[in-house]
């Protein structure tokens, strides 16, 4: 039972060219190995533009998803502040009522109204 050769790897990495073509022509195993690499590399190659293809169909699905979801973001944060008024909250740390903006208001909190 002979040993298989287990070289491929390491010439294929870091032999120069004429190293590992030299010990292609002296090994069985290592040329079978090359043969199969260069099988799967055309295979790749072959395949390749459907691969192209399909991730150009992706990005127009992820185009739209990223769309509805900055719109439901936008609908959403827009109901919730003109509920909770989350934008005068944050510039200007509260709430503001009327008095804070200077209307005349009687003692319910109402702005009065002169006839």
């Amino acid at each position: 039972m002979t040993k298989k050769c287990d070289k491929y790897e390491a010439l294929f990495t870091f032999a120069t060219d004429e190293e590992f073509q030299k010990h292609l022509l002296e090994c069985e195993d290592c040329r079978r190995e090359h043969e199969k690499m260069n099988r799967v590399s055309e295979l790749i190659t072959e395949v390749k533009p459907q691969f192209a293809e399909r991730k150009d169909k992706y990005i127009h699905i992820k185009i739209a998803c990223i769309l509805c979801m900055v719109l439901f973001a936008g609908v959403t944060f827009q109901t919730a502040d003109s509920r909770y008024r989350i934008v005068e909250q944050i510039v200007y740390g509260e709430q503001l009522t009327p008095e804070d903006l200077g209307f005349p208001t009687d003692s319910y909190g109402l702005i009065m109204v002169d006839e």
